[in-house]
């Protein structure tokens, strides 16, 4: 029997019973509950003018805040959470919330098309920087880098930046808001809607169905391998929004608490299929920092907070920028079905574009990272991306190289890169060449020349083959210069900003 769609909106419990099962939040905060402050710009989770923020129950009792988009969330995924939008800033005597106030005095709006999305994504960096609790609760003001962070998801075409990340500043300064979330009657009100079983719901012949096991997830794939698994709906929203696809039958893994571990025990990193991209690489980032600057060029924060790493690896994608970083890692991928658990190499995964060692009734369950340790303790990584902008874009080559240093001997060389191929691909001519050699200039040279018979890449609209094979053998001459083992240049001496190459023709 049809559940309805519980969740938190507007201070009550909302049901839903008569949407689409691929109705957006956007729709219905637009079309049915009148909240209009929400906007569509794009409809494809880029320009951030739907960005609202999603209230989930965490583990310690409390609540986590994470901006999203609007756009391409579907309804039935907010079962069990909490929805903010900018009506929900309005305070008791009609006064602007802190957020906003900034803004007014800040000058940081013209047309104030996608300045609603702009509150909610400086929402959510208040609400995390102590804000939450109470009037009294600790100030702890966030820095301007972790402000360009929180913004990265939202665009402006009249204002510039500068206010509004001026505002995003002195939003801090201003006294608590009269109202501030009362997260422990929040959690309250979400733990009275938590569904300890699968949530079924139906809409025109379609079915929704959101497991709270991996077990109960096998078995809804084995009765119906054609049921589309929906994990953060970054991509497979778009299937909806640009392409107007009948995704069928839907499977929803965001609810299955296996799928959310993440943590770091020797020899691995492990980590669930539905842990967010965000929270993945803050753990990768642990044992390998030089992930950094993927990790804040990964798409935006809302993208982030929503996709998930198994979603991103179960895609596929060629272009997709978490595989050639875990690739030479050696990343391995867990499958999960009605045969039960299996594992292999992550490149392993891939046999051909949008094709994969996969049984129609299997899954990703997770990854498992090789953990800095041991040999991999003298671990040389680094991994690249080149594109037009800086975030918030698709590569158009996405590069990384990883051997272990025995003084100045390569073991274990790994080359993978995105966007030369029809799959995420590993650099096997290369890496031959690499092995057992010293670490000098002329290796890398020589490995610059192999890449030509590991790669034939393409030319799309987002760069020419010429350009691709260039920049891909560039790449390896900068990662030369970085690791070079005698007189290396530091790790931020070539600033990617500096150096990306747009193509023109």
């Amino acid at each position: 029997m049809s559940q309805p769609i519980r969740f938190y909106h507007r201070n009550a419990i909302r049901e839903v019973s008569d949407a689409s099962t691929t109705r957006t939040v956007l729709q219905y905060l637009r079309e049915d509950a009148r909240c209009t402050g929400t906007k569509e710009g794009c409809a494809e989770g880029d320009c951030g003018a739907c960005t609202v923020v999603i209230g989930e129950a965490d583990s310690n009792g409390g609540v986590a805040f994470k901006a999203v988009n609007a756009c391409i969330q579907f309804l039935p995924t907010l079962d069990g959470k909490a929805l903010f939008t900018v009506e929900d800033l309005r305070q008791p005597d009609g006064s602007l919330h802190p957020v906003q106030q900034s803004l007014v005095d800040c000058h940081g709006s013209q047309c104030g098309f996608c300045t609603p999305g702009f509150v909610m994504s400086m929402w959510a960096l208040y609400e995390k920087h102590g804000h939450a609790t109470s009037p009294c609760a600790a100030k702890s003001a966030p820095s301007r880098e972790e402000i360009n962070n929180a913004l990265t998801g939202n665009l402006c075409r009249c204002t510039g930046y500068k206010p509004i990340v001026d505002a995003a500043e002195k939003m801090f300064d201003a006294p608590a808001p009269l109202a501030p979330v009362d997260v422990t009657a929040l959690a309250q009100k979400l733990a009275g809607i938590r569904r300890d079983d699968t949530f079924h719901y139906e809409h025109a012949g379609r079915r929704f169905d959101a497991p709270r096991t991996i077990e109960a997830l096998a078995q809804l794939k084995a009765e119906r391998p054609e049921a589309r698994i929906l994990a953060g709906s970054t991509d497979v929203g778009l299937w909806v929004t640009k392409q107007l696809r009948d995704l069928g039958d839907i499977v929803y893994v965001g609810q299955i608490e296996t799928l959310q571990r993440c943590e770091t025990n020797d020899p691995w990193i492990e980590i669930g299929a539905g842990v967010t991209v965000e929270r993945a690489y803050a753990e990768l980032a642990k044992q390998y920092p030089e992930l950094a600057e993927m990790w804040q060029r990964f798409a935006s924060l809302p993208i982030r907070n929503a996709g998930t790493i198994g979603g991103n690896v179960a895609n596929g994608s060629p272009i997709g920028d978490s595989m050639p970083g875990l690739i030479a890692l050696g990343a391995r991928v867990v499958l999960f079905g009605a045969n039960g658990e299996r594992e292999m190499p992550l490149e392993d995964l891939y046999l051909a574009y949008q094709k994969k060692d996969m049984a129609e009734h299997e899954f990703v369950a997770g990854l498992k990272v090789p953990t800095r340790s041991g040999a991999r303790a003298k671990l040389q990584f680094r991994t690249y991306k080149l594109s037009k902008r800086f975030d918030s874009d698709i590569s158009a080559v996405c590069a990384a190289f990883s051997f272990i240093a025995d003084g100045d001997t390569i073991r274990e060389p790994r080359i993978a890169f995105g966007g030369m191929a029809a799959t995420p691909k590993r650099a096997s001519h290369a890496e031959s060449v690499l092995a057992g050699a010293q670490w000098h200039e002329a290796t890398a040279q020589a490995a610059m020349v192999a890449l030509g018979r590991d790669y034939a890449p393409l030319t799309d609209m987002r760069a020419s083959s010429h350009y691709r094979f260039d920049t891909a053998k560039s790449l390896i001459y900068r990662f030369w210069l970085e690791t070079r083992p005698h007189d290396p240049l530091p790790k931020h001496a070539l600033d990617v900003r500096a150096i990306q190459l747009v193509e023109v023709q």
